[in-house]
């Protein structure tokens, strides 16, 4: 069996399932973790709603199991719960079957090593890389044993303490048929909120809308906050690691530009001098309001296992993206959806504000979505590079932390590969909305033109 190179990405296993990843893919991955982690160690195991997770997370658990590793699976569950219980529950490691926010075809293995952390670049993908291509994989006389675990209670138990709030509020909830379903509406229940769901059931189709909380896939939700004069709304992706609001206007409250910003606010209050990690596709804007609340803000690569880590290196009491991933030092730095809205509830119900008047304090530029052009894998970091020398040989002020931010006038825009699909992604802001317009055309020809260079 060939394994397809471009299924290694930064920092998980991910690609279109019966072409990417098959069942001998799922019990190579199993072989390669086991081997990295070591023979008679113990694995948690789980996997998010998507129809393929059961027959990978069995190929995966034989592969585990053939090594010597012992297995705790814990079936469906989200991606931060599995990373929380390998944490307190000392698990020598876990893997979530999940491709995140990718399409429904999509799937794929994050590795996680004993502190719930990714297994990414420079943490351990590149040896993994070498062991599943090399298969050398551990010879063992024992074969591992298989138990089965329920996370909810852990899951339970470790949040709900760290969360409180202090008056009565009414919150309608969109799982999106995903990974968050009937969990999150538990544990809302618990804290004494008045809880409305829809989408609230686990259906690897994903009939309700796509494994991403974008805007447009939260129109039910916005109908529903407004038909019951909800406090406000919450869309959980698919693996329960990224977070959209509504709030109680029925308004899309926004990307992590605002949602980040809001729970700086609240957490610089008691923090001041924190510093808080912000991935390079933010607004400028969140940086000057960071500082503005007395935090150090910290431009980092986009990513979940890069963001974390340098959370842990700087010592940061936040961390966020732009696509609505939140990370909390007090949950270890893990980007937890649920965590973020029980904490979002807490926020509201602390300040006596709603949530429409809280977001009307964060300062905004006119700005796009991330758009993705498609690009072979084997070819967008290189375009990027190429597309970063241009922009630094023309004497434009940029950053390359992440692909390139190039800074104009009145805006800027960022240019880099995607770390979880074929494509390049860009998005701009502004103050001005022509200018907007016109920096975006600039960035997207210029992204279309070197593709085409390349293909010649």
């Amino acid at each position: 069996m060939n394994l397809n190179e471009n299924i290694f990405r930064a920092y998980d296993i991910r690609g279109i399932y019966g072409r990417d990843l098959t069942k001998d893919t799922a019990e190579t991955v199993g072989k390669t973790f086991g081997t990295f982690i070591g023979s008679d160690k113990k694995i948690a195991v789980g996997r998010d709603v998507r129809t393929s997770g059961k027959v990978l997370e069995e190929k995966v658990i034989e592969g585990l199991t053939s090594v010597g590793c012992d297995v705790v699976d814990f079936g469906i569950i989200t991606t931060p719960m599995l990373s929380i219980i390998v944490k307190i529950k000392n698990f020598d490691g876990g893997i979530m079957i999940s491709a995140s926010h990718n399409p429904r075809e999509w799937n794929g293995f994050i590795l996680i090593d004993k502190n719930g952390h990714f297994c990414s670049e420079g943490m351990g993908m590149e040896k993994i890389r070498e062991i599943a291509f090399s298969k050398a994989f551990a010879k063992t006389n024992k074969k591992g044993s298989i138990f089965t675990g329920n996370g909810y209670n852990v899951y339970e138990n470790f949040i709900l303490p760290k969360v409180r709030t202090l008056k009565k509020l009414k919150i309608v909830l969109d799982p999106g048929n995903g990974a968050t379903s009937s969990i999150a509406t538990s544990l809302f229940g618990k804290m004494g909120i008045d809880v409305i769901s829809i989408n609230d059931f686990h259906d690897g189709n994903f009939p309700s809308h796509s494994p991403d909380v974008q805007e447009k896939d939260l129109l039910m939700l916005k109908e529903k906050v407004v038909e019951v004069s909800a406090n406000f709304g919450v869309g959980f992706d698919c693996d329960g690691d990224r977070v959209a609001f509504i709030d109680e206007t029925g308004r899309y409250i926004g990307s992590g530009n605002i949602t980040i910003a809001i729970f700086s606010d609240y957490y610089l209050k008691k923090n001041k001098g924190a510093k808080i990690i912000c991935d390079a596709t933010c607004s400028s804007t969140l940086e000057e309001f960071i500082k503005s609340k007395g935090g150090l803000p910290v431009l980092n690569r986009v990513g979940h296992a890069f963001i974390v880590n340098r959370m842990i290196k700087e010592k940061a009491i936040l961390g966020g993206e732009y696509s609505n991933h939140l990370y909390f030092l007090e949950i270890y730095g893990f980007d937890d959806a649920i965590f973020a809205a029980l904490k979002m509830a807490e926020i509201i119900s602390s300040s006596g504000k709603s949530l429409s008047d809280i977001a009307n304090q964060i300062p905004r530029h006119f700005s796009t979505d991330i758009t993705e052009i498609s690009c072979p894998d084997k070819l967008k970091f290189k375009i990027v590079e190429s597309i970063k020398d241009k922009f630094a040989k023309k004497n434009y002020k940029t950053i390359d932390i992440d692909g390139v931010k190039v800074s104009f006038e009145d805006g800027n825009f960022l240019i880099r590969a995607s770390n979880t699909t074929p494509a390049i992604k860009l998005n701009a802001e502004s103050k001005s909305l022509d200018h907007l317009k016109k920096i975006f055309s600039f960035g997207k020809k210029m992204i279309e033109e070197e593709i085409k260079n390349f293909g010649r």
